[in-house]
């Protein structure tokens, strides 16, 4: 028999149908967030399955990785942009889990999952995550984790100050506004650690760049990484 929540959220549904937060198309049972039809259409790069790739190649020579992926291609006016946007200032927080389950997944059936330890999400400043009530990356991330059973640890990696968007900056220019903004709370056991470290989108890197030669500097084993899109 099912229980008295399945028979409450059945009801609910009546009146209130979940929609797609891809397409606002009506979700059916067993669907979630996103509905088949956009799961299905979603731009994938399947990174993950080449050792040589773009995000590998975009930080080749700056920061030494073990593995880097990005699960989608961003494409202007695509729905990888509008799923984005979704997540980031709609407060939409769910489609950063929603894709990073469905990434792991992903991961999980190519037996990448023992690769590592520790998931950790790229940090936002104190004032920027006030702002937006909740760091979109450390949705990802727990996405991540919860489809590859890999803990997970938002608290780890710091930003020391806040610095200004990164949109409409050259590459120079984005590495010289983030170069020296990240710290790593020294209670917090990294040494020895292979993190895979994720962010929302990869587009000159110098963002994860940054951050994680700040973690290998602190002694951890390994840096991976893995973002929801990759843009151009």
């Amino acid at each position: 028999m099912p229980g008295i929540s399945t028979i409450l959220r059945d009801f609910v549904s009546l009146f209130y149908p979940p929609y797609c937060l891809g397409c606002s198309g009506f979700l059916v049972k067993g669907e979630e967030i996103l509905c088949t039809s956009c799961l299905a259409e979603l731009p994938k790069t399947h990174y993950h399955r080449r050792t040589e790739n773009p995000v590998v190649n975009r930080l080749a020579g700056r920061l030494p990785i073990r593995h880097g992926w990005a699960f989608l291609k961003f494409q202007k006016g695509g729905i990888v942009q509008h799923l984005l946007h979704q997540l980031k200032y709609n407060h939409c927080p769910e489609i950063g889990e929603r894709l990073g389950r469905a990434y792991g997944q992903e991961l999980k059936g190519q037996s990448l999952a023992e690769e590592f330890d520790l998931i950790v999400p790229v940090p936002l400043h104190r004032s920027r995550l006030r702002q937006r009530g909740y760091n979109q990356s450390a949705h990802f991330a727990k996405g991540l984790s919860d489809a590859l059973q890999i803990p997970w640890n938002e608290s780890i990696s710091i930003r020391t100050r806040a610095t200004a968007s990164q949109t409409r900056k050259s590459r120079a220019d984005r590495w010289e506004n983030v170069r020296q903004v990240f710290a790593v709370d020294a209670a917090m056991p990294v040494v020895g650690k292979r993190i895979l470290l994720v962010d929302d989108v990869i587009t000159t890197g110098a963002t994860l760049e940054a951050c994680g030669q700040h973690l290998l500097d602190c002694g951890c084993a390994s840096v991976s990484v893995a973002c929801i899109a990759e843009a151009k």
